[in-house]
């Protein structure tokens, strides 16, 4: 890409905003850059200046889409992302650890001198901060050879945010054992562990938290705080006396006596914590005591940076509505008696940005005045948005006859080798004068006629989006789910092998014999209690179920635990003779044994839009393998929701279409096939392939062509549900089963399957397989592929834990409709889900709302998705029926009403709902207010 910042710089105006920034102006106006081509004007300043950059702009999502396209011009190293969340309401509550890691991480760099590019969303630009030299004495450093006092380093990352667990897992945790100190700073990659020698530090090394195992030695640690709020205790102790005298004041105005009570409660218990120096959820409304000083990011950057103001009349709106918002949550806490008249969190906008204290370029697309701004230059640019070929190569080919004629230079982008030779190949084929290639990426493309330049996405060009989802933030390669069920707490329930379900209440040591031994208690039922010694614990497993309902006690010595075990042996021994019996048959089935990849292969998963991680490059060979043997396939795909198992399906069909062969994907919801059509027509767009849908939403004329296609062989991939096991559809030549998510099919479909499965190949995917599909997998029965790796730098969904009111629901609501996103609201309750949905409506009257429950007609109930769908509804108030099967990546905003009510794994499920696209999502999981969580 520094071809093309180079290319750039050679611009008259460019080079006069440069001269204006080297003359000293304070103010300069930019009108008529579009797109991306603002990003490599950035770039291009920090180039040429060498000056240190802060970008302001409107909203979170614009800067993730500068910060995106600056990482892709520079590098990840000079670029930082300073998150904020636009609702005070998230703010003030537990914000999330991913986006405080990333605020962390950003304040210590620049505290530590960082001159780059920082991002930053208004939000982000007016919070009050600690000062920047908090934040530098609040690193800790350790390192090798020193002596360090155990006891101070503890009390020390204690004050700093850092949580005592028995074993560190997670970002912000602290672990001791003996000599042995496990931390996981909130910026590293991986946790690191120091060895004590006495009071010397032995060795420090980094290690896998999955297997606990060290992997890199390193000279020395800097531990950065693991919270926002820190300082020096004379801090808190000033601001919980200060505050004290805000409580009395405020107090002898209130006439409500039931606020009164809550403010003496809610603001006396905050304040014991404050003196005490302790962290706790909403600690961030009393910074303006802590920190007199008012601090913003401002104070973080060099003073000899520019500003970057993107889109100032935007932002000025921006500014003006947060300044509401925050102005009505504050009285509503007021009246509340949950806050104190004097506490800010931020800086208006006048104070920030009236005073001008740094060389500031506004960039506007419109040339425009803007307000309380005097520009000493004024440059607007002749820049054009690149178009959308749409795959259209003839278009391009005209379009690119026309720039050679007229001297224009030519940039495509395109990432790696592979697609840029496929560019190659496509731009040979239609015999089309070949441009500049570069490797890199950006939002959109650009023409700027005044240097005869023109930049094409491969977005653009081949109408698909080209661009690898990316996280401004250092790459975790070993983002694996942790599964640590071991650990026994008590109140569990646990299964003995030979005594059945009882309670786990404890561990406790018992002399037998004259010998001392640790024994685990379980309770049974009246009372009994059995010990079982520690060294036979492999007896006992942790008892796994409905997360409502608790299992039967057994009676400890009774009869019905064996009752069970026998009946359950009997049932096994049918299934499983079943069940050996089909599967070698299988084995001796003569299968088809499909082609080796060819080129058209390579080319079709060139065209997939992000990068694979490595689970699913894993599961695509193990699938080829086993298509390419003569023996049927019959393997599972497990993995989480939006862990990319499609994209393998996908795949996987067009091995075997290229090969003649027809595939039929078996979904269980008509929307879901309808999701899954658009997603193969999609991605098989220019092979020549006929794809159809078997649904009841399909005509019935529709549906009988379909079904002649299949038996004369004219359509290649079907989708369809479980009228795809109807007797009246043959195949022609049906090579290939994709079964989506089988154990959601009844018992007939089953044994219609069964028929289905005897001599073709088999894929079967699911993101929470049955027992007894998983066991069989685990005993090689069938062939078992595992996705546990996310999609590589997805972003994490922002999760807030919070008391409901209707300030947030706006305020959620109203900013996703800004995006031109939709809304999940979540009330699992049907008795009373209009009347939330009649709120909803009042409190946003431009939002379309609909609602959808299981007691709904099932037609009205998939009208109702598929509309929601389409776009032309913008929140969905609905029941815990979107907890599977619906993929709407336009949905990025997830509320959930009472949320305390649901398990844990609902609530897992739920947020997986959101975050499916290269936005960020947010999750807001509410309680109702003064309700105590336990």
């Amino acid at each position: 890409m520094q071809e093309l910042i180079s290319a750039f710089s050679a611009d008259n105006d460019f080079e006069s905003i440069v001269a204006g920034i080297r003359s000293g102006m304070r103010e300069q106006l930019v009108s008529g850059l579009a797109g991306s081509s603002r990003q490599v004007m950035i770039a291009a300043l920090l180039e040429q200046t060498g000056q240190p950059i802060l970008v302001v702009t409107h909203n979170m999502f614009a800067a993730q889409k500068i910060a995106e396209d600056l990482i892709e011009c520079i590098s990840p190293e000079r670029v930082l992302l300073y998150p904020a969340q636009e609702m005070l309401a998230a703010e003030a509550s537990v914000a999330s650890t991913d986006i405080v890691a990333q605020r962390i991480d950003a304040l210590t760099r620049l505290a530590g001198g960082f001159s780059g590019i920082v991002i930053t969303p208004y939000a982000g630009l007016r919070r009050l901060l600690p000062t920047s030299s908090i934040f530098v004495s609040s690193q800790v450093l350790v390192q090798e050879g020193e002596e360090l006092v155990l006891e101070d380093f503890l009390r020390r990352l204690t004050e700093l945010g850092y949580e005592r667990v028995e074993r560190v897992e997670k970002k912000g945790e602290l672990c001791v054992r003996g000599g042995i100190i496990d931390v996981f700073p909130l910026t590293s990659v991986l946790p690191c562990r120091i060895e004590l020698f006495d009071v010397e530090v032995d060795s420090i090394r980094s290690f896998d938290p999955e297997t606990q195992r060290s992997t890199v030695r390193l000279k020395q640690l800097v531990i950065p705080p693991a919270r926002e709020v820190i300082g020096e205790m004379w801090r808190f102790q000033s601001a919980a006396n200060h505050a004290g005298s805000l409580v009395d004041a405020q107090l002898e105005k209130m006439a409500d006596r039931q606020a009164k009570v809550k403010l003496k409660e809610t603001i006396g218990d905050e304040i014991r914590r404050l003196e005490q120096g302790l962290s706790f959820a909403g600690a961030s409304k009393y910074i303006s005591l802590l920190y007199p000083e008012r601090q913003t990011l401002m104070d973080y950057v060099p003073k000899d940076s520019l500003l970057i103001i993107d889109e100032p009349a935007r932002l000025l709106e921006t500014s003006k509505q947060l300044e509401r918002d925050e102005a009505e949550w504050m009285t509503g806490q007021l009246q509340e008696g949950k806050s104190l008249p004097a506490l800010t969190f931020s800086k208006s906008y006048d104070s920030l940005l009236h005073r001008k204290p740094f060389q500031t370029v506004y960039l506007s697309l419109f040339l425009r005045q803007v307000p309380q701004t005097q520009p000493q230059n004024i440059v607007n640019f002749m820049c054009r948005t690149m178009q959308n070929f749409h795959g259209q190569m003839n278009l391009l080919k005209t379009e690119t006859d026309r720039w050679k004629k007229n001297g224009v230079r030519v940039i495509l982008l395109a990432e790696g080798s592979e697609r840029k030779e496929r560019a190659r190949r496509v731009l040979a084929d239609y015999h089309i004068d070949e441009p500049e290639i570069m490797d890199g990426s950006l939002q959109t493309g650009f023409e700027l006629p005044s240097i005869k330049l023109v930049v094409i996405t491969e977005g653009e060009m081949f109408s698909q989006k080209q661009r690898k989802a990316r996280r401004v933030e250092k790459k975790l390669e070993n983002a694996e789910r942790i599964k640590s069920y071991q650990e026994l707490k008590i109140g569990d329930y646990v299964v003995h092998v030979n005594h059945g379900i009882g309670k786990y209440i404890g561990i406790g040591t018992l002399e037998v014999g004259g010998i001392h031994k640790d024994y685990l208690h379980i309770l049974y039922a009246g009372g009994d209690k059995l010990s079982v010694p520690i060294d036979q614990i492999e007896l006992i497993q942790k008892y796994v179920g409905a997360e409502d309902k608790e299992p039967k006690v057994y009676k400890l010595g009774g009869t019905e635990w064996h009752k069970v075990k026998t009946k359950v042996r009997t049932s096994v021994k049918d299934i499983a003779d079943d069940l050996i019996k089909l599967y070698a048959e299988r084995q001796q089935a003569e299968g088809f044994p499909f082609s080796e990849d060819s080129g058209y292969q390579g080319e079709f998963e060139a065209m997939f839009p992000y990068e694979e991680t490595r689970d699913q490059l894993r599961a695509i060979t193990e699938i080829k393998g086993d298509m390419e043997k003569s023996s049927p396939m019959d393997r599972l795909l497990c993995g989480d929701v939006g862990y990319g198992k499609t994209e393998v399906a996908i795949r996987a069909a067009f091995k075997a279409a290229i090969d003649g062969k027809q595939v039929a994907l078996l979904v269980p919801t008509t929307i879901l096939a309808q999701q899954h059509y658009e997603t193969f027509r999609e991605r098989f767009s220019g092979y020549p392939f006929n794809i159809s849908v078997l649904s009841r939403f399909r005509s019935k004329k529709d549906q009988t062509e379909t079904m002649k296609g299949l038996k004369v062989g004219s359509v290649d991939i079907v989708i369809g549900t479980h009228r795809l096991l109807s007797a009246d559809i043959k195949f022609k030549d049906l090579g290939l089963l994709i079964v989506d998510e089988e154990q959601r099919f009844g018992v007939s479909h089953k044994e219609k399957l069964k028929r289905l499965k005897t001599n073709v190949d088999v894929l079967t995917l699911t993101a929470t397989p049955i027992p007894r599909t998983l066991h069989m997998s685990m005993l090689g029965v069938r062939d078992l592929s595992v996705i546990e790796t996310p999609p590589e730098n997805r972003f994490p969904v922002q999760t807030y834990v919070l008391e409901h009111n209707t300030s947030l629901v706006r305020e959620a609501v109203e900013r996703e409709l800004a995006r031109e996103g939709q809304v999940y609201y979540l009330y699992n309750r049907v008795q009373g889900i209009q009347q939330m949905a009649d709120q909803i409506s009042a409190l946003v009257p431009d939002a379309r709302v609909a609602i959808a429950h299981g007691q709904m007609g099932e037609h009205v109930l998939e009208k109702t998705i598929l509309n929601f769908l389409d776009g032309e509804y913008d929140v969905l108030v609905s029941t815990s029926i979107i907890e599977t099967g619906v993929d709407i990546p336009n949905v990025n905003t997830l509320i959930v009403h009472d949320a305390d009510k649901m398990g844990l794994s609902q609530l897992y499920q739920l947020r997986g709902r959101v975050g499916r696209s290269n936005r960020i999502a947010y999750a807001y999981f509410t309680y109702q207010r003064d309700k105590v969580l336990t």
